[in-house]
This record gives C-alpha cells, sequence and structure tokens, in this order.
C-alpha cells in the first residue's frame, strides 16, 4: 500500500485525517490542501499471431520474477495510456504496435505496488522483430488455450476479451477453411441443412405450388404432384447427408439420372427440367434466409456458406439429370 503523506508537500505542516466527499483522506490542517490517492495506471498488450498465438514476456524483474505474462508496464507523465502500451510493448518485445481496441480494464491491489488500474489493449504487429528486451527475460508465442500460468489475472481476463472479440471472425474463417473438404468436419450452415431438412414438406409444397403454375413450366402443369411431391421429398431426406459429403456421389448421380430419364419419358422439355431444379434450389435458399435475424457478420455469413453449398450441389444435380435426359 501507499505511505501516508505525514507532511504537506506544499506548506511543510503535519496531515491529519479528515472525511472528505465520504472519504477518509489526508489534509494539511495549516493550508488546507488535500492528498487524493489514485491508482497507479498500467496499459498490457495483447498481440496474436497468424496462427492465433499470443505473445508472452517471462518477468525478469520482482515482483513475480520467473512468470509470464503480456508486456505490460506503468504509464508515465504526459503520456496517453495508448501510447504507454506502445512503447512498453517496444522495450519488452521488440515489437511495433498499432492499437486494434480496448480490452479490459480491471482494478487491482497489488502487494507490491498498491492500487493498480491495469488497461489491456489487442494491439496488431507493424513492426520491428520480437526480442526479449527491458524487464522481460524471455519472450514466446503460446496457443490461447495451453497458455502458462500468468502473473497476473488481469491478462487471463484480457486474453479472454480477445478471443471473444474474434470469436464470430474465427468462425467464419474456420468454416470458410472447410467448406469444401469432405472429412466431416462441421460447418455453420449445417444448422440451416438441418432445418432443410425438418421442414423439408413445407418447403416442397411451395415450390410444388409454384412449378405447378409457374409459366416457364407448363408441362408441370399437368404431371402427378403427388408423384412429384413423393420424389423431391426423397431427395430432400438425403439432402443433408448428399450435400456433406462426397462419399454419396453415386447416389446423387443415380437420384437425378432416373429423374431426368423419367422427366424425358414424360415429354417435359429439358429446359423445363433446369427450370423445375432453379426453382427448388430458389425455394430451398428462400427458406434458410427466412430462418434468422441478421444482427451480425456470421449470420450473413451463414446463410451465405449455404447458397455456395447449394448452388454446388445444384450444378451436380443439373449435370446428372440432363445426361440421364440425354440417355433416357
Amino acid at each position: 500500500m501507499a505511505l501516508k503523506a505525514k507532511y504537506c508537500s506544499q506548506c511543510g505542516a503535519l496531515t491529519e485525517m479528515q472525511i472528505i466527499e465520504e472519504r477518509s483522506r489526508e489534509v494539511c490542517p495549516a493550508c488546507g490542501t488535500v492528498f487524493y490517492r489514485n491508482p497507479l495506471p498500467v496499459a498490457a498488450s495483447v498481440v496474436l499471431n497468424a496462427e492465433r498465438k499470443v505473445l508472452l514476456i517471462k518477468r525478469r524483474n520482482d515482483p513475480y520474477k520467473g512468470e509470464w505474462c503480456l508486456p505490460i508496464g506503468f504509464a508515465e507523465l504526459d503520456e496517453t495510456i495508448e501510447n504507454a502500451a506502445r512503447r512498453e510493448l517496444k522495450e519488452e518485445t521488440g515489437i511495433f504496435g498499432q492499437v486494434v481496441r480496448l480490452l479490459d480494464a480491471d482494478s487491482v491491489l497489488s502487494a507490491f505496488y498498491g492500487d493498480l488500474l491495469i488497461v489491456s489493449f489487442e494491439m496488431q504487429k507493424v513492426g520491428g522483430v520480437e526480442r526479449a528486451g527491458d524487464d522481460a527475460a524471455e519472450l514466446a508465442y503460446y496457443p490461447l488455450e495451453v497458455l502458462p500460468q500468468l502473473a497476473f489475472s488481469s491478462n487471463y481476463r484480457a486474453v479472454q476479451a480477445c478471443i471473444k472479440a474474434h470469436e464470430d471472425e474465427w468462425a467464419i474463417q474456420d468454416s470458410f477453411s472447410r467448406l469444401h473438404e469432405d472429412d466431416g468436419n462441421r460447418l455453420l450452415s449445417d444448422a440451416l441443412v438441418t432445418a432443410i431438412e425438418d421442414h423439408a414438406e413445407q418447403i416442397l409444397r411451395l415450390w410444388l405450388e409454384e412449378v405447378a403454375s409457374n409459366p416457364s413450366t407448363p408441362s408441370y402443369h399437368t404431371l402427378d404432384c403427388y408423384q412429384l411431391l413423393e420424389k423431391a421429398t426423397s431427395q430432400i431426406a438425403h439432402f443433408g447427408r448428399w450435400l456433406r459429403t462426397d462419399q454419396a456421389d453415386e447416389e446423387v448421380r443415380a437420384f437425378w439420372m432416373a429423374i431426368g430419364r423419367e422427366r424425358k419419358a414424360q415429354g417435359v422439355p429439358v429446359y423445363e427440367l433446369l427450370s423445375a431444379l432453379t426453382l427448388l434450389r430458389k425455394h430451398l435458399f428462400n427458406f434458410a434466409r427466412r430462418q434468422g435475424v441478421y444482427e451480425r457478420p456470421i449470420d450473413v455469413y451463414r446463410v451465405l456458406e449455404l447458397n455456395r453449398r447449394i448452388v454446388l450441389y445444384f450444378d451436380k444435380t443439373m449435370y446428372h439429370a440432363i445426361k440421364g435426359y440425354a440417355q433416357g
């Protein structure tokens, strides 16, 4: 804790404790100077690399010598807290940083320093080369999920706040990177695929109403509606599995080639077959688009990702349907 002011710094008289503004404070009875005690401002930086690892330093000096923490240090007079964070980052790690966002402000009572106000920023590296300096004995980038014991609890708060700030961004990046894989990894749009499967009958009845009246599909106006609904329901029943893995390619090929042959036998022109498939694709996408409230970029991405998957899937179905039609 900070030492009390025994003598007045203005006139040298002995100070005494008085209740000022509902707090006990040191006051000079001679000249009336009130000594206000404020927490020491401290700036810390969270720096992530491209692998989503966080930069930590091992402390060279007490307190907490030999323990790991974020680049951290006291703000000086005539220095903004952001500039203090940048300066400490450069002194301790050798890199130049640019403030991305404020992450956390935490009040801490330190047995060594007294009351601290630790303000943590996310910093983007914009220059320099990593090297341990000033109060840092070592430095290293650590995976966010396996951090070492940190000297300051506020550092944990700052790291967690940084993870939270990137949550949607990283989820989008990870889902996008898996978009063309066939190893069963989940995608953000999988929930919408499940919703389509669960509401297949509702979607298909809307599609059936349109193909039975749309001027681009006149031949469908005379086809058996129940048979169309049965075929389409069979397709949607397998929609999720067909969409999620390339291992179902043979089933997709066989199903849609049979549809192509069947439509040719029914006298449906090939362009009407394509129009009917396009209308089905539209109804699937429109249903998915209506499923959420688009408050965050991740909500928009989820629908756009599904649209991309649907487009790729229907490219495949149209190819097989036309091939079956040609062979029919």
